[in-house]
């Protein structure tokens, strides 16, 4: 139980690697506050989750909205009495269109969902976890493509590098008050938004794995735990570490 008693917010938790990690952090003991536009999803993942005799609140909302992801620490709070870690996971991607020929609209939606959705919940936790003796640690999904980058997906790592600046500027403005700040470089991911980029964009499926040394996809279940592990104390000198969970695919 490698986070009993604490509370956890996770967004982008309607599937994914998000519905995962909920599963798996409620799993170590924590308290889940659901976070997604999805209201139906969240509430059933929030019944499983009380089914297994896990505790979890469904907190439906959009990350690019601040007054929605307050309206999400605020529940934390008032639900669980604390908001011990955070997992900001929410994220968008698109692919298919080169640089030149991607509209305004692409470029603004993976920009305020990927870096604007990140902002938003770092200046909503972080408050409250300073006013916590016992700090806090917040993990972000970043990408592969914060490291690298891949053709005719120009937004998205710009976009995914910004969660990997924003990540260490964090750590270390923060990291002397009991704050932990890491992010996850998710490597391709077996989820709904891998499904749809494949479906735009076919050859996407064998580039992902012949980049990956173990020549597969992940399982969203793998990257999870990953983030419990960042969430843990098992991580007290982790910070502003942005972490490959990626099958290799960083280290060729």
């Amino acid at each position: 139980m490698l986070l009993k008693d604490r509370t956890v917010m996770v967004t982008g938790a309607s599937s994914g690697i998000g519905a995962a990690a909920a599963r798996l952090l409620a799993a170590e003991g924590a308290a889940v506050v659901l976070v997604a536009r999805r209201a139906e999803r969240l509430a059933e993942l929030a019944a499983a989750i009380t089914a297994r005799g896990g505790r979890a609140a469904a907190a439906p909302g959009d990350v690019r909205s601040a007054a929605d992801v307050e309206r999400a620490v605020g529940l934390a709070v008032e639900r669980f009495g604390s908001l011990d870690a955070a997992f900001n996971n929410a994220g968008w991607g698109a692919a298919g269109s080169a640089l030149h020929e991607m509209d305004d609209a692409d470029y603004d939606r993976i920009m305020d969902v990927n870096v604007r959705g990140v902002w938003n919940c770092l200046r909503a936790q972080i408050p409250v976890m300073l006013g916590q003796s016992t700090g806090g640690a917040i993990v972000n999904t970043s990408s592969t493509a914060g490291s690298f980058a891949t053709g005719v997906v120009a937004p998205y790592v710009a976009a995914k590098h910004a969660v990997a600046g924003l990540t260490k500027a964090a750590a270390a403005e923060y990291g002397d008050r009991g704050i932990r700040v890491n992010a996850v470089m998710v490597g391709a991911t077996r989820t709904e938004l891998m499904d749809a980029a494949i479906e735009q964009m076919p050859a996407l499926e064998t580039l992902a794995v012949q980049r990956a040394v173990q020549r597969r996809f992940a399982a969203p279940e793998e990257i999870a735990r990953a983030v419990v592990w960042l969430c843990s104390d098992h991580a007290s000198f982790v910070t502003g570490a942005c972490v490959p969970v990626d099958g290799g695919c960083s280290a060729v």
